[in-house]
């Protein structure tokens, strides 16, 4: 058996309670490596076009990377895979934390989930041992009383992944919860989740990750971690510090984080962002931390609530992307407020990217008069008005009044309102944007970051390249490493040597970059099976900047997204019409049965 894997897959079927294992044959670990190109594989062979995501058919699967739960910097991740309820095509959402190592020590590399349970369960796997549970009694309970409650029942060494009710109740922006913070957040799996009545997953165990060379994983550790400490704009003392709040201030006003949904400019339109700031975010901080034997360790939680807004101590503290969506988004800067919405977002399940996006949405309608306060239950939903966006958080997280309009994102929710409330929904396929303008990197030659937003199988996503630059960023996925532990003083050569210590095979570079093209045209194709082309998904004009902006630091920019999208076709060998990968491609990927499919003889 390779190592760095456990070598086994569990399949449940939520319906009559059936769960088996399976060896996966060693050429699917080594050809998908893991993670979503592991569970993008099982998918697409196991199941039919068409299926509803919010049906029985749908897959769920949680899945694991060969560098969880190893003495790799950073080896802490899971990723959730399935089809997404938002954008009708692939979905999957990456987390941190210490569920995906403790999966591991349970004895499985994932797990996958078909059909729907007749009553709330959860899946208990102790130490190899898989067994489906009553949830009754957890069901309506939110995230984090749902993992206290397990964690008290199977002891503190257990992990558990759960939704909160924003899932129970199928929120299209919901998300799967773990340690009281960490979200695999995007494509809406916790929909997903929540419609097999699957309440949560335990994951308890002993076991360890067999490495193939320990001496050079432990050598490989300590030459990364000093590596990390290198001076840069993001490195090992500012991470522990602030997390990934270090340079919100920052991307406030130099044109990386939208405005007032997407339309406006942080140094006209947000001028004082000094609760943004990250020595003020800071004061609130009451304990640092990090996932799973993370030598970063940029998590950390906050202190109880003494002012307007009463969060409990151990409160996460929010990372970058929760900071911009609800705030200079939202042209709001008041600290205390930001805090509050996240621990209702990781309370209640909710991606707080979408739910920060979805808010400034309603802000916008509200301003232009297409909502009104009878809309909004009496909220007087203005831009900055911090009051107002906590409570519409609530709302929406509980599905009430207008929260119930907004709750699954803001394409379902323009078509709700109607009056030209489009015009102010910015998504791709269905899908709220990460908070980075693509127009800012358009200044970078050759960087095809709009083109990402709108290609990637999983639209809108900052952490994804496109076309052959994002081919490293999918081995480094399904690895199961940390885009942030890995580091930006990292290459592909790293992680190279990383899977080489950990499995014990011999890849070269191009055979990992090849595993990253090999995953990107099966999420690719999965798509096609759909009937969607990414290329063809609307990209609202703010995006691109089209008309551009006539002030602040994007000035006159706007994204050549169509250069950007055809000079990656080519570069993959897909049709600049119809997007199909080529037969000769996919068969020098050994796809051979994806090739048959899409170019039958």
């Amino acid at each position: 058996m390779i190592k760095g894997y456990m070598g086994k897959l569990l399949f449940v079927d939520l319906s009559n309670g059936n769960i088996k294992e399976e060896a996966p044959d060693e050429s699917l670990y080594r050809n998908f490596i893991g993670g979503y190109g592991l569970g993008a594989r099982i998918i697409y062979s196991r199941q039919k076009a068409g299926a509803d995501p919010l049906g029985p058919e749908n897959t769920l699967g949680l899945v694991t990377g060969p560098l969880t739960g190893t003495p790799i910097p950073s080896g802490v991740r899971y990723t959730a895979v399935g089809k997404s309820p938002l954008t009708g095509g692939w979905g999957d959402a990456n987390s941190g934390g210490f569920f995906g190592p403790y999966l591991k020590f349970s004895g499985y590399d994932g797990m996958f989930f078909t059909n729907i349970s007749s009553k709330p369960v959860y899946l208990l796997i102790d130490e190899g041992r898989a067994e489906l549970k009553d949830a009754s009694h957890l069901w309506g309970k939110d995230a984090s009383e749902t993992e206290e409650i397990l964690q008290a029942k199977y002891g503190k060494q257990c992990r558990v992944a759960c939704i909160g009710q924003a899932g129970e109740k199928l929120s299209l922006i919901s998300a799967i919860m773990t340690d009281k913070g960490s979200a695999a957040a995007r494509s809406g799996l916790g929909a997903v989740m929540g419609s097999k009545k699957l309440k949560a997953i335990v994951a308890k165990g002993t076991m360890t990750v067999a490495v193939a060379d320990k001496e050079a994983a432990e050598r490989l550790r300590k030459e990364h971690v000093k590596s990390l400490q290198t001076p840069g704009p993001m490195n090992l003392d500012g991470l522990r510090k602030y997390g990934t709040t270090e340079l919100t201030d920052i991307s406030a006003h130099s044109g990386d984080t939208p405005v007032k949904n997407w339309g406006g400019i942080g140094v006209i339109d947000v001028p004082n962002i000094h609760g943004l700031k990250a020595d003020v975010v800071a004061e609130y901080v009451g304990k640092h931390g990090g996932c799973w034997h993370c030598p970063v360790a940029c998590k950390a939680v906050l202190k109880e609530g003494t002012g307007e807004y009463k969060y409990l101590a151990g409160t996460r503290r929010p990372e970058y992307e929760t900071q911009a969506s609800f705030g200079v988004n939202c042209a709001n800067s008041n600290t205390e407020s930001i805090n509050m919405v996240n621990e209702i977002c990781n309370r209640y399940g909710l991606d707080t990217i979408s739910t920060g996006t979805v808010i400034a949405f309603a802000i916008e309608c509200y301003e232009n008069s297409i909502i009104t306060k009878r809309d909004t239950d009496g909220i007087e939903l203005t831009w900055g008005n911090h009051r107002a966006i906590v409570d519409m958080t609530k709302k929406l997280a509980k599905r009430e009044g207008f929260g119930d309009i907004i709750a699954d994102g803001v394409k379902v929710a323009s078509e709700k309102i109607g009056k030209g409330a489009e015009k102010y929904a910015v998504h791709i396929g269905g899908q709220e944007l990460g908070m980075h303008d693509p127009k800012l990197a358009s200044f970078q030659p050759g960087m095809p970051t709009a083109a990402r937003y709108q290609t990637d199988a999983t639209p809108g996503r900052h952490t994804q390249g496109f076309g052959p630059s994002g081919f490293m960023g999918h081995a480094l996925n399904a690895s199961g490493l940390c885009l942030i532990g890995f580091g930006f003083v990292a290459g592909p050569e790293k992680l190279v040597s990383f899977l080489n210590a950990v499995t014990g095979l011999d890849y070269s570079l191009n055979d990992m970059l090849q595993a990253g093209e090999r995953i990107a045209n099966i999420r690719h194709v999965f798509n096609l099976r759909e009937g969607i082309i990414e290329m063809n998904w609307p990209v609202h004009p703010r995006i691109i900047g089209n008309p551009p902006q006539k002030e602040g630091p994007l000035v006159g920019v706007t994204a050549d997204i169509k250069a950007q999208v055809y000079w990656n076709l080519g570069a993959l060998d897909w049709d600049t019409v119809t997007t199909k990968p080529s037969r000769k491609k996919l068969m020098e990927l050994g796809l051979d049965d994806i090739a048959r499919d899409l170019w039958p003889l």
